[in-house]
């Protein structure tokens, strides 16, 4: 389940606002890759992006993100315009440059516009003596930077070496490429409606798509609270990707179940829709209470139970028929909603939460009846997080198969591995928008 956020990104016309939304975006940038913030924990921090208009904030979001999408490229393309050493140059003119030429080149922003806000930042920031610097390579930008750009290979740039690597060992060179080059879309707006079988009509009040997978995808273009809907509780933000593991736990209408790891709500809402008694379990007491508003708003707060806990430790008074474990992981399949992972992640996080995956598997594995139905799922594009940590945890656990997901459960073309489990990739459903990243197992106890 994600923030409501807008979806408007147009440039500011006033000069006071045009300034303004570019130094909200260049807080947050710094925030992301000086101060190593999340981008969700920037978002909410920054005063300078918060304190804006919606219109305004939805521009400097945008900025922030595509700069941090692109930043390997944009860094490449500064690297051939200016003249002096890297190191010569203080990190907030740095960043300054960076915004800029994220609106000359990945942006439609017009030149002037994004030449004369980037000299301004840099006075801002009292560094007028660099002023000129900027104003110079920026121009240079302006006169070659999209032929550059048209030669750059914008798949190795903007994505780190390590990635990449892991990639090509999991998938083969052409889909590692296929999966950096998706990354690198802006996601797309999907929806879950509570009642299913209201999709149509919420589709047509929405302006959505119906999708295959059974969300809703709409266009760019306003501000989520104010849709129609949203107040009453009648859907909430999740992409479709994400909307998949809950619905293939099947019928657990009057059922408990456990959702461990399960803030900030996306699959607790679900489970309560369908009607299940859910215990949602997280470590933490502040992304639970955020899923308590958001059960709330849906009014789905009498069929969900919360408890702060560690789910790799806890145990429930009674085995549960049913368990969902959506992992945490390195979230490299939701890169295109959250480009700062491509700064903040690195092999050493990989590792680290393979072993803390592995930990809360086995763990879940003791709470489930026998004849139960365990899902596990990470929204991690590498198998190291997914396939090769079930294979482990079913070659050492003798009393636990896999119950193969089929394609009618998931009608996403190739998504469906050999071994029955769910892969997907952020170019499937391109036709549509695309997706996240996401691997799902779905396992049984022997009864």
């Amino acid at each position: 389940m994600s923030d409501p956020e807008e979806y408007r990104h147009a440039p500011p016309e006033n000069p006071a606002g045009a300034l303004s939304a570019r130094a909200a975006a260049l807080d947050i940038i710094e925030s992301v890759l000086r101060r190593k913030h999340e981008l969700d924990l920037a978002l909410e921090t920054a005063e300078a992006f918060t304190s804006l208009p919606a219109r305004d904030r939805a521009f400097a979001r945008m900025l922030a993100t595509t700069t941090l999408r692109r930043l390997g490229q944009i860094d490449d393309l500064l690297r051939r315009a200016q003249t002096r050493p890297d190191n010569a140059m203080p990190a907030a003119v740095q960043n300054v440059l960076r915004i800029g030429v994220c609106q000359l080149l990945f942006m439609e922003v017009p030149d002037h516009a994004a030449v004369d806000t980037s000299v301004r930042l840099a006075e801002r920031a009292e560094l007028s003596r660099l002023k000129g610097l900027v104003n110079g390579i920026l121009r240079t930008m302006t006169r070659e930077g999209r032929e550059w750009a048209g030669k750059q290979d914008e798949t190795r740039l903007n994505t780190p070496h390590w990635l990449m690597e892991q990639w090509i060992l999991d998938y083969g060179l052409r889909t590692a490429a296929e999966v950096a080059q998706a990354s690198l879309a802006e996601a797309p707006l999907d929806i879950t409606v509570k009642n299913p079988g209201m999709i149509e009509y919420w589709a047509n009040e929405l302006e959505a798509a119906i999708l295959p997978t059974g969300s809703l995808r709409r266009a760019s273009g306003g501000r989520v609270t104010d849709l129609p809907g949203f107040d009453d509780g009648m859907w909430w933000i999740q992409d479709a990707a994400a909307a998949l593991p809950a619905r293939l736990l099947g019928d657990v209408n009057g059922k408990d179940v456990l959702d461990l790891c399960a803030a900030p709500g996306g699959k607790t809402a679900q489970l309560a829709a369908m009607g299940a008694n859910v215990t949602a379990l997280d470590r933490s007491i502040k992304r639970l209470q955020r899923l308590e508003e958001n059960m709330k708003r849906l009014r789905l707060g009498e069929h969900v139970r919360t408890e702060a806990a560690d789910a790799s430790v806890w145990r429930p008074r009674e085995p549960a028929p049913f368990i969902l474990l959506d992992a945490p992981c390195t979230a490299t399949g939701t890169i295109r909603r959250n480009p700062d992972i491509l700064h903040l992640k690195s092999k050493s996080d990989m590792d680290r939460l393979v072993s803390l995956q592995g930990n809360l598997l086995a763990n879940a594995a003791t709470m489930l009846a026998p004849g139960g139905t365990l899902i596990y799922c990470t929204c991690s594009l590498q198998k190291a997080e997914g396939e090769a940590l079930v294979e482990q945890f079913l070659a050492e656990s003798p009393g636990f198969v896999r119950k193969p997901i089929t394609q009618q459960e998931a009608p996403i073309e190739g998504a469906i591995t050999p071994e029955g489990d769910l892969r997907l990739f952020p170019f499937h459903m391109a036709a549509h928008g695309g997706m996240d990243g996401f691997y799902v197992a779905r396992l049984r106890r022997s009864s």
